[in-house]
């Protein structure tokens, strides 16, 4: 019976939960901030600019998203500001006591809203790669 450690290979779900480091909290909590605010500022670009701002939102949010991921190297780094993202877009979705809101019923704010989830959901799912790192990652080491 074999016994794999943090860094000696075998399944994710095999290996023991760590506690993440304090750079590690703050990065998230800065990309939580980060996707706040391309929420909100997506949210008005993509109205504003209907078809191009639509794309450039979505864009923005992917690639942070993205960027997030590959930043920490896990999956957290694009959830998130995905988090963030989500808990702009729905407070500005939601609706005032007077009746006013940020979004229109019209197609781009639902295509915002569903490709926006989309973009998160492609974003913190990629397939790792075929190359294992590590040094001793070949036969015969």
């Amino acid at each position: 019976m074999s016994t794999t450690g943090p860094g000696q290979g075998g399944s994710m779900l095999a290996q023991p939960l760590t506690r993440p480091s304090g750079g590690r909290i703050a990065a998230y909590l800065g990309l939580f901030l980060l996707g706040a605010l391309v929420g909100a500022t997506g949210a008005l670009v993509q109205s504003g600019w209907f078809p191009a701002g639509l794309l450039l939102a979505l864009a923005g949010a992917g690639g942070l998203f993205l960027g997030g991921a590959r930043a920490t190297g896990s999956r957290a780094g694009a959830v998130a500001p995905e988090a963030g993202w989500t808990v702009a877009v729905v407070l500005l979705t939601a609706s005032r006591p007077e009746g006013d809101y940020l979004f229109g019923a019209g197609v781009g704010s639902y295509l915002f809203l569903l490709g926006g989830m989309a973009v998160a959901v492609m974003c913190a799912t990629p397939g790792r790669g075929r190359q294992p790192d590590g040094s001793g990652v070949r036969l015969g080491k």
